[in-house]
């Protein structure tokens, strides 16, 4: 039986290709047109979720959210916003939004969301029920160091269980990029006693220095000098559930200040503001810097330091996962061949062995990049060894992380790389396509490609 869900989009473009795309994965998708539409066809088809366009003719997002909510609390609704448009994203939460996304529109991270909220139905196409898609039991891997990490998180939510009042200790997650540190956070939050509140994600190194306190802490009208109207900052919005920082040895030394006093005292300080709020909010903090060595060098508080990691945990890199490689390629050849419709596609004899050989060192996020690609570009119903693109073992010794990039630098692949600066340049130019390819120095074709190959949607 497919999963009835409500899109709410005016740009028929748009909702096209997003209701082709989730009816591949066993969604049944009705598309309104228009907040009143919407409002009229939630009676009919009751929609185990809806994905909600802010920008509508007529009555917004927020206004159709609002009257949903009023009438049922039981739908999931999933608001849709435009770049620059935080302070929307947290009033969606504020009135019981399930979760935000913002366009540019990925289309993974959209079905990676339903299916995260959304309890997998028996028999929906392409559910793949034995993993779920949160929880620790999407954290795949029966290594001994997955065991141990698994095992050690199980413990701090059994111990959470237990508490008898409301304070949730930080947790520090450490790893190299693309281990899986978010998919941790979110399994301690949506595994915990917090899961029926805001989860909010916030990348400390995603947004200009001179913003990022004002996004955290919020701000009062007059604080400064484009300070029109009054904003509450993302710590409020995650009242009751969790705060995830990402990259947080990013923080300026005033925001690690205020900070600190959250964790300390449970409190926050709108900028321009002489009140203090009483906040129940879970910090999850991540990073692949190492804090130590930043706080010899002064560049982060030892205070915070150690407030954080009253629990920490470390993610293993996939090279010391001995044997979780086969498993994790297999989870996702099954992945993609169900989203790009090659059911019969398979591993050739040597490809899962090379692949067992690799050194990885863009870790989880690298192996599935590449078996995606191969995926994508197989023209029969077998993956090589040869199709992987990747150095035989043994012919080169692995170069280390410092090797490649230099001291200091943040680990990366090309793809990853690739991805974030299409992100980043949509951002800017506000979807603006044209823009765009001026600015990346490409024509508008070659970035047409590149957004179909990333699947992103204006």
């Amino acid at each position: 039986m497919s999963r009835p869900i409500l899109l709410v989009e005016d740009e028929p473009t748009l909702a096209r290709n997003i209701k082709a795309y989730l009816q591949r994965f066993g969604y049944n998708v009705h598309v309104s047109a228009s907040g009143e539409q919407a409002l009229s066809d939630l009676g009919k088809i009751a929609p185990h979720a809806v994905l909600l366009d802010f920008n509508l003719p007529g009555i917004n997002g927020l206004q159709v959210l609002n009257r949903i909510r009023s009438r049922n609390r039981e739908t999931r609704v999933v608001m849709v916003t435009g770049f620059g448009s935080e302070q929307v994203a947290v009033d969606a939460m504020k009135s019981g939004a399930d979760d935000y996304l913002t366009k540019p529109l990925e289309l993974g991270r959209l079905r990676e969301t339903l299916d995260r909220i959304l309890p997998p139905e028996a028999g929906a196409e392409g559910a793949l029920s034995a993993v779920p898609d949160s929880g620790l039991a999407r954290l795949l891997g029966h290594s001994p160091a997955m065991t141990l990490l698994k095992s050690n998180l199980s413990q701090l939510l059994s111990a959470e269980a237990q508490l008898t009042d409301s304070y949730s200790p930080a947790v520090l997650i450490t790893g190299e990029t693309g281990t899986g540190k978010e998919l941790v956070a979110r399994a301690l939050h949506y595994d915990g006693r917090r899961r029926e509140s805001p989860f909010v994600e916030v990348n400390s190194s995603g947004i200009p220095a001179n913003l990022l306190e004002a996004e955290l802490f919020g701000f009062e009208r007059g604080a400064f000098t484009d300070a029109k109207e009054q904003k509450i900052g993302l710590i409020e919005a995650a009242e009751g559930g969790t705060l995830f920082l990402d990259e947080i040895g990013e923080l300026e030394p005033s925001a690690q200040a205020k900070l600190l006093k959250l964790l300390e005292d449970h409190l926050v300080r709108r900028l321009g503001s002489v009140r203090e709020r009483k906040v129940d909010v879970r910090i999850i903090a991540a990073t692949n810097r190492d804090l130590e060595q930043l706080v010899r060098e002064g560049k982060f508080r030892s205070d915070l330091y150690f407030r954080l990691k009253i629990i920490q945990f470390r993610l293993p890199p996939l090279r010391e996962r001995n044997g979780d490689v086969v498993q994790l390629a297999r989870h996702f050849l099954e992945v993609h061949r169900s989203r790009y419709g090659k059911p019969r596609l398979r591993f050739g004899p040597r490809t899962e062995q090379i692949l067992a050989e690799h050194h990885w060192p863009g870790n989880v996020r690298e192996l599935r990049n590449i078996i995606e690609q191969c995926v994508v570009m197989a023209r029969g119903d077998v993956i090589e060894a040869d199709d992987l693109e990747l150095t035989e073992p043994g012919s080169t010794a692995a170069p280390t992380e410092n090797q490649v990039l230099g001291a200091g630098h943040k680990p990366m692949n090309l793809p990853q790389v690739e991805h974030d600066m299409l992100v980043s340049a949509l951002k800017q130019c506000h979807g603006n396509v044209s823009q765009a390819a001026r600015m990346l120095g490409v024509s508008r074709d070659t970035l047409r490609y590149r957004i179909e190959k990333y699947q992103l949607i204006l």
